[in-house]
């Protein structure tokens, strides 16, 4: 409830969670915190202290309960810690609860640094829920609601993820190393039959699924939904929806015991973006809502939602939203990995549009002109007894769409498979919060409710109806309407992560405490650097395969062709395939010296870069060059002899578990 705790309350607190620690095998605590890097960091601490005579007791006190310390300096901080100024603070948060990981008490905190900025992605994620709570509360206090306390975003995030065999992974530096492959032929199947989704589960995915959902209950962790994807490999999970700052912890626990669960298993969980091209990428689709802590799900519609205002307030609200902050939503889902996945393979695209479906266009249309609309409903009738009728749902999806409403919900579809849910939702609930704020100013300062409330929404829609869209997204009709409507359209991260610091962007999130301007700029510096390194990392890993590998490969095969070629020239024989092979793997592999030459070049170029200048050298120097060597590689690959090819192949790859 926000209140002081006392030091004897604290106490009494660790001593309970040390005796249910133990009682369960735990040896050790940690304060459990998100840092900037996007995974979680633990430092173990055992429970015991000497007591002076040689031998132990079990101890764990409030104070080691309340505040942990940190080195700050070793983490991602865009400049606010130097190497010399280290430390930095861990403080519980008891909004989330305890768990018990590997023979460890886990303790969920915040982290700042030593002069207080804020260093993980906890806090501001907290910060936004107090201040849509705030909000929210004064726009229903305003309305005469006044026996709910607390509102809080609710967020149920579907996990999506591919499982590949463990030994063929650790025969892929690249995906070792970056999480996807940077070259590959394309296997004679992919996903065209759409044979794999909702797929009867194989053996050992069955096995691991079973054995991750176990993990997961033990951990509090409520895994629901599990199916396979799209993709030949592919698979999704999703868990039961609560709060958002739970759902965070919740998310970040489930990709850890993914990977560690998979490897009990043989198998290797890629969370990439993009791991395999040509198939879908892998996105993390973010459903967020507001619930009252009386259980009302403020975005619902009801039977009636043209008479629902309640619901068409905070509807509109959000439309309003997510219309004024377009960029803040690209740059919360934006990273060198999503650039490979957004625009295609059911991935939404980079413009930031909303589906509202059909009825609920019509009601607004009906509201901005005072027309009547009645919601007919409707059946699904198969025309088979046995089967029973059920009621219609009152939209339909839309796959393409980036933000959709679907029935009680938001589904946010940007994010990509490997983020903290944190950012995308600290966005979410701010910008919501800063719409909610301004219908809050006008309702409490309103001689007739209703009248004011009509006059909200009406002005709301007519000035933000440019952001809904109902239509196919990945058409090239909508990228020019978009255009038209003067939507925002990033060609890249960088190009969003370029405008995190506008300063109507720092206005917004220090009027609503969320962040400092400083902290604002070290995370636009640590996501600028973040996409460099990554792409740089795989600049270095592309040019090591190629140089180490390929090239001794294609040049041991085309020698034994030269000896198959030899032989039958003895023979009298004509060579024709050894002839024509050579010669072509001869062409791909000058152009593909040509490549990796310019890309070591650009590497050693990039070094000593600024961060913003060295960001956009890899999106738009290394990627490229990047591209075309992988073009020559992969179609050297189709020309050798798969015993000569030393890397496991897409089709390996994405079929190899049974």
């Amino acid at each position: 409830e926000g209140g002081e705790l006392s030091p004897d309350t604290a106490n009494s607190i660790a001593g309970a969670m040390k005796e249910w620690a133990i009682e369960h095998g735990a040896t050790h605590f940690t304060h459990w915190f998100q840092p900037m890097t996007g995974i979680t960091a633990e430092k173990h601490e055992a429970f015991i202290m000497p007591e002076g005579e040689g031998g132990v007791i079990i101890d764990f006190s409030g104070k080691e309960l309340i505040r942990g310390e940190s080195d700050a300096s070793s983490f991602p901080s865009g400049g606010l810690r130097a190497t010399f100024e280290a430390r930095g603070y861990t403080a519980w948060d008891p909004t989330s609860y305890a768990f018990i990981k590997d023979r460890t008490l886990c303790i969920p905190t915040a982290y700042c640094s030593f002069t207080g900025e804020v260093l993980d992605k906890k806090t501001p994620l907290l910060r936004s829920m107090r201040a849509i709570n705030t909000q929210s509360l004064r726009v229903l206090r305003a309305m005469g609601i006044t026996d709910v306390n607390r509102v809080v975003p609710t967020v149920g995030p579907e996990q999506e993820y591919f499982l590949v065999d463990e030994q063929m992974l650790l025969k892929r530096p690249d995906l070792r190393y970056t999480g996807r492959t940077l070259l590959g032929a394309r296997p004679v199947k992919g996903q065209e039959l759409d044979d794999q989704y909702y797929g009867a589960l194989k053996t050992r995915v069955s096995a691991f699924m079973r054995d991750l959902d176990e993990e997961l209950w033990k951990l509090g962790v409520s895994a629901r939904t599990e199916h396979n994807e799209v993709a030949p490999g592919q698979h999704e999970l999703a868990p039961v929806f609560t709060n958002a700052n739970t759902a965070s912890d919740h998310n970040q626990i489930t990709m850890e015991l993914m990977q560690k669960t998979a490897r009990k298993h043989g198998l290797a969980c890629l969370l990439h973006e993009k791991p395999f091209d040509g198939v879908n990428g892998s996105g993390k689709h973010n459903n967020w809502s507001l619930s009252t802590d009386k259980g009302r799900n403020l975005l619902k519609p009801g039977s009636n939602p043209a008479q629902n205002l309640l619901f068409l307030l905070f509807f509109t609200a959000v439309i309003k939203a997510v219309d004024e902050h377009q960029d803040l939503l690209r740059i919360s889902v934006s990273s060198a990995g999503n650039d490979l996945r957004l625009g295609g393979n059911e991935a939404p695209p980079a413009i930031i549009s909303m589906f509202v479906g059909d009825d609920l266009e019509s009601i607004l249309d009906a509201v901005v002109n005072n027309s009547d609309f009645v919601l007919g409903e409707s059946f699904m009738d198969t025309g088979i007894a046995s089967i029973p009728k059920f009621r219609r749902d009152t939209t339909d999806r839309n796959r393409t769409s980036p933000f959709a409403f679907t029935g009680n919900k938001f589904e946010f579809r940007m994010p990509g498979s490997s983020f903290s849910i944190a950012g995308p939702n600290i966005v979410l609930n701010t910008i919501v919060a800063d719409a909610l704020e301004d219908v809050a100013d006008e309702l409490e300062n309103s001689s007739n409710l209703e009248y004011t409330i009509q006059q909200i929404i009406q002005r709301t829609v007519r000035e933000h109806r440019r952001i809904i869209f109902n239509g196919n997204n990945y058409s090239k009709e909508w990228a020019v309407e978009a255009g038209k409507r003067k939507l925002a359209n990033f060609k890249n991260a960088i190009s969003a992560f370029k405008r995190f610091g506008d300063e109507k962007n720092i206005a917004l999130f220090e009027k609503h405490g969320i962040y400092t301007r400083s902290e604002i700029e070290s995370r636009q510096e640590i996501l600028l650097d973040e996409y460099a390194k990554e792409v740089r990392i795989e600049a270095l890993t592309m040019s090591d395969m190629v140089r180490r590998s390929i090239f001794p490969a294609v040049s041991g095969f085309m020698g034994k062709l030269a000896k198959t070629k030899s032989a039958l020239a003895v023979c009298g024989v004509p060579a024709v395939y050894e002839t024509k092979t050579i010669e072509s793997l001869s062409r791909l592999i000058q152009e593909s010296e040509d490549a990796v030459d310019e890309l070591d070049a650009a590497i050693r170029k990039m070094a000593g870069m600024p961060v913003e200048a060295a960001a956009e050298f890899a999106a738009e120097c290394l990627r490229p060059i990047m591209s075309r060597l992988r073009t020559s590689i992969d179609e050297c690959e189709l020309y050798c002899d798969q015993k000569d090819w030393p890397f496991p192949t897409y089709s390996e790859l994405l079929f190899s578990v049974t």
